[in-house]
């Protein structure tokens, strides 16, 4: 599968209606809750279906010029399990560092810490909770430069 970024408005649109599916719905969350002030400056990934639907997405910021973290990764729930979101995080990945980046930072709910720890992230601490009821892990990768 083909992991690139979103191409038009259209892609963007479905890129954050997935988001909002996945990520933001299940608790009552209104859409446009899926958005942050970040995201016209940050790099998006997309896994899109042969009818355009996306299957993965993920996002990249900068925290610094040393310090890259992902957000909002969301797989449809007919595309789990297909390896989808490690490719979505490896094309993260090699945007950071490729633009200096030596580590990532993300929070990860609980029950997908296991995910980010397969793919060489730590748990450094504890992230937020949100919605009341969804804890998070914070957790970091080291990027090695020259390799």
């Amino acid at each position: 599968m083909e992991v690139r970024r979103p191409q038009s408005d259209e892609e963007f649109a479905r890129l954050y209606r997935l988001r909002w599916q996945v990520l933001r719905a299940p608790w009552g969350e209104p859409p446009g809750s899926e958005r942050d002030a970040d995201d016209a400056d940050s790099e998006h990934a997309l896994i899109q279906a042969v009818d355009g639907q996306p299957l993965a997405v993920g996002r990249l910021h900068f925290n610094s010029p040393d310090e890259a973290q992902i957000r909002y990764m969301a797989i449809a729930e007919s595309a789990r399990g297909q390896g989808l979101g490690r490719c979505i995080v490896e094309y993260l990945e090699a945007i950071a560092h490729d633009r200096g980046a030596t580590t990532i930072v993300l929070n990860a709910r609980e029950e997908v810490s296991g995910f980010y720890q397969s793919m060489g992230y730590e748990i450094i601490g504890a992230g937020p909770t949100l919605f009341g009821t969804v804890k998070h892990v914070r957790m970091q990768k080291w990027l090695h430069r020259g390799e």
